[in-house]
């Protein structure tokens, strides 16, 4: 190839690369050498998605707020003062669970009862102090240890826990005795035990427990029932929540109870007041035989006079124990009681869940436990739990009882006898050294106190 040649090609390739820079150039992306306002989001995006933040390029003006050009097209994003809307957050369910047995065993049985239910989130566990004695009223750690550490597992738990008012509680004790018992109590003499069952809760890393008080106050099966003397009944509760409201860290709420309708005393005369209240329940079973769901609602003292009552005093419902029980296997109380508290909305529920009164350790009840677990399957799923951090014991709680004299050995004779000693009995082998560690009971023995 000639110089000439050469010379004409190499021209002639500079000219197609000159042309074809150009070219590029106006390509998208681009303008004639001003770059593209980056808000706006380029052809290919969805307008329904918003635009990625806007970057500032290196030869940007420093004023922290530049007006647009004219020329640029607004921007696809919402507007900050009008958000997009978002859809309605999940129906808010009322809190829920069931009474499945008063030990661990009432513990262990939840999940088994929310796998039953399509994975639905029970959030309430419910369970009672033994009333027997004082000892067992004042709630023994061990019994309370595992309620504890099922609720302290995630936030938005509850703890529901029944704590009767007097000892021998289920005894048949006769009036003219609870009457004494009732002005004893109002009086003072019994708030020492309430005291210590605050403290063991507290400890327990359960300050927020829901306390049942006396509930079902206006019958007649227990000790702490209210007729013989509701003046003293109401003072004495009042004393009682005073107690346990005392002790550092407490966060109780109070649930005052009755069963439905009136009783042996309608229930309004037994409410102690506002103050020492946080949640007016029922325990309302269905009952009594022939009664229909619109009578219970009706009734002297049923279930619109609670609702209306508990709305008069501002305070929340709540149902801690209700079932089927003398009409047998009914679908439609099932269906009628899950709907008025799905539509009245109490703090909790928990279904009493053993016969006659439940259905999923109850196979008496088939039709009912069809409707229960098709309303409630799955039920709650959507409501994440709330994040907590774990709660720890703040110290070991001190035991109640004296600790083992030396050279001591306590019998083991049975809750009653020890019951109607007073405490266990203790046999000393070292009686024949007459030392002086033995106490007043030295010799044979000696009880241990309550």
């Amino acid at each position: 190839m000639t110089l000439r040649s050469r010379r004409a090609t190499r021209a002639a390739l500079v000219t197609a690369v000159i042309v074809m820079s150009a070219l590029l150039a106006s390509g998208p992306g681009y303008t004639t050498g001003v770059a593209r306002d980056r808000d706006v989001p380029p052809p290919s995006a969805s307008p329904s998605a918003p635009p990625p933040p806007a970057v500032p390029s290196a030869s940007a003006s420093p004023s922290p707020s530049p007006s647009p050009s004219p020329s640029v097209a607004p921007s696809a994003s919402p507007s900050p003062s009008a958000p997009a809307p978002t859809p309605d957050p999940p129906e808010k369910w009322p809190a829920f669970g069931a009474y499945l047995a008063y030990d661990s065993e009432g513990v262990e049985r939840i999940d088994e009862l929310s796998e039953w239910l399509g994975g639905a989130r029970l959030t309430v566990g419910h369970t009672y102090l033994p009333g027997d004695r004082w000892s067992n009223i004042e709630g023994a750690p061990d019994f309370l240890e595992s309620w504890a550490k099922w609720r302290r597992a995630q936030g938005d738990r509850l703890f529901v826990l029944n704590v009767p008012m007097q000892e021998r509680n289920e005894d048949g004790v006769g009036d003219y005795v609870v009457r004494s018992l009732l002005r004893r109590g109002a009086a003072g003499e019994f708030d020492e035990h309430y005291r210590v069952l605050a403290r063991r809760l507290v400890d327990l890393g359960v300050p927020d427990t829901v306390v049942v008080l006396g509930w079902e106050m206006n019958g007649t099966t227990y000790t702490h029932r209210c007729g013989p003397d509701p003046q003293s009944w109401k003072a004495y509760w009042r004393r009682i929540v005073t107690a346990m409201r005392s002790v550092p860290g407490q966060k109780f709420r109070f649930d005052f109870t009755p069963s439905r309708g009136r009783d042996a005393v309608p229930w309004p005369e037994c409410y102690p007041g506002d103050d020492v209240v946080d949640v007016i329940g029922m325990d309302s079973y269905d009952q009594p035989r022939g009664m229909s769901f619109d009578e219970q609602v009706s009734e002297p003292y049923g279930l619109k006079f609670h609702v209306d009552f508990a709305r008069a005093h501002k305070k929340p419902v709540s149902y801690p124990e209700w079932g089927l029980f003398r009409n047998g296997d009914n679908a439609e109380y099932m269906r009628r009681m899950l709907a008025w508290m799905d539509e009245h909305q109490p703090l909790y529920n928990t279904l009493t869940d053993y016969c006659p009164h439940g259905v999923w350790q109850c196979e008496d009840n088939p039709r009912s436990a069809d409707v229960y677990r098709s309303l409630l399957k799955g039920r709650g799923q959507e409501q994440a739990p709330k994040p907590t951090e774990p709660v720890r014991p703040t110290e070991p709680v001190k035991p109640t009882e004296p600790a083992k004299p030396p050279a001591c050995s306590p019998l083991d004779l049975g809750d009653w006898v020890e019951y109607w000693l007073g405490g266990k009995l203790c046999l000393r082998f070292d009686w024949w050294q007459g030392d002086d560690t033995a106490d007043a009971g030295k010799g044979a023995g000696g009880a241990a106190g309550r």
